[in-house]
């Protein structure tokens, strides 16, 4: 109860030495404005100018790239399909 009362007293002191105007954020130039180079564009708005995407679909389209080679090699140096053990059949006499 008294930690509350003193947090409000403080808070009241504080408001009287400075004006409400002093206590509100101001961001400056932190808000973009002015952009340099291109427009990034989402992949599917222009999918034959990878220099034009925006970063992370970028980054999305390389690592699926990348995995898809890798499983491919995976797929090709191992033999191929998997799961298909088939045992020959004697032929019936």
């Amino acid at each position: 109860m008294a930690a509350r009362a003193a947090i409000s007293a403080t808070a009241s002191a504080i408001g009287r030495r400075m004006p409400a105007a002093k206590l509100i954020h101001r961001r400056g130039f932190a808000a973009g404005g002015d952009h340099h180079g291109s427009t990034k564009v989402n992949i599917w708005e222009d999918p034959l100018s990878p220099s034009k995407w925006k970063e992370e679909h970028f980054v999305l389209a390389s690592l699926t790239g990348w995995g898809l080679i890798f499983y491919g090699g995976y797929k090709m140096f191992s033999g191929g399909k998997g799961g298909e053990n088939k045992v020959p059949v004697e032929a019936k006499q």
